[in-house]
């Protein structure tokens, strides 16, 4: 049986070998290997050992390849130059490439406020792929971590999975909306004028479930007040203020230009209760992934563009 001369070789050996191959001279293959010539060399008598062959010899000028030399650097040059470009393309991302779905979930408080805009700025990018947008619920963080879904937005989660990576991608500051035609005309309030006024309040599931942030803030305060209405559907919290005299607290991030017969009102309080972030939340697997790199910036530039509006 012939001798097994792969599987007990080392193939960092064999860069090292086409390379002095194309350049027949030691001192300009370790240039290119940045590498000390005696290296080379100490590889080349590795080779010489492994192969039983000479593989160069020394003329005037540099090395002339022996014959087994020639036919083992015709027969490898190929694969060497199919795994080089293999590596290589590996690194590359094209997001006109995707031809997929794209699956995110977004929680309430972005659902409505980024969905146009996320659409238009991933198709413009990615043609060809199918965005999915799904409502985040209490099993989005395993949906993440099964692979169902690829990536989160929302609110920083309490008791995270170590599995999921979470990344800020942006600080919105708190408002509160009200029909127009309010009894709270001004622009501005401090806490103790929402007495009297109830809240209704927007739940994003797995943050805010059995608690409201707003009611957390007016306690504080001891401003006497009490929540009369939530709801994950964010057109449903619209509808009750649109009806009555609630407010529905949000952000800077909620399209009021989309919504005339709303009015926005600034709250007189601490920073700690003024800004939040808004993150991304991915499997923690896919931190490097290009895609996901690619992802969270679009996802990112959106909800600036959004804020800023």
């Amino acid at each position: 049986m012939a001798k097994d001369l792969f599987s007990s070789l080392d193939l960092n050996l064999l860069r090292t070998f086409l390379v002095v191959y194309q350049e027949q001279n030691t001192r300009k293959a370790a240039e290119r290997l940045f590498v000390s010539q005696p290296a080379v060399s100490q590889a080349l008598q590795k080779l010489r050992h492994h192969f039983n062959d000479d593989l160069f010899v020394k003329v005037h000028g540099g090395l002339q390849p022996t014959y087994f030399c020639e036919q083992l650097a015709t027969k490898i040059t190929p694969h060497l130059d199919g795994l080089m470009t293999a590596v290589n393309l590996s690194s590359e991302f094209d997001p006109k490439e995707i031809d997929f779905p794209i699956r995110i979930a977004l929680s309430p408080v972005v659902m409505a406020c980024l969905s146009g805009a996320l659409y238009k700025n991933i198709k413009q990018q990615a043609p060809n792929c199918q965005l999915e947008l799904t409502n985040w619920s209490t099993f989005s963080a395993e949906d993440i971590q099964r692979d169902h879904v690829l990536l989160g937005v929302g609110y920083q989660l309490p008791n995270a999975s170590k599995e999921l990576y979470v990344k800020k991608l942006v600080d919105i500051t708190g408002r509160l909306f009200v029909r127009k035609g309010h009894p709270l005309s001004q622009s501005i309030v401090k806490p103790s004028e929402l007495a009297g006024y109830d809240i209704a309040s927007l739940i994003s599931p797995g943050w805010n479930d059995n608690f409201s942030q707003a009611s957390q803030v007016l306690s504080e305060h001891s401003v006497p007040h009490q929540v009369g209405f939530r709801s994950e559907i964010l057109m449903a919290v619209i509808d009750v203020i649109l009806n009555s005299d609630m407010y529905m607290p949000h952000s800077n991030l909620f399209p009021i230009q989309n919504y005339p017969s709303l009015r926005a009102i600034e709250v007189d309080v601490e920073d700690k209760h003024k800004f939040v972030s808004v993150y991304s939340h991915i499997h923690t697997k896919n931190r490097n992934n290009p895609l996901l790199i690619w992802l969270y910036e679009v996802i990112k530039d959106a909800l600036i563009e959004q804020v800023n509006k």
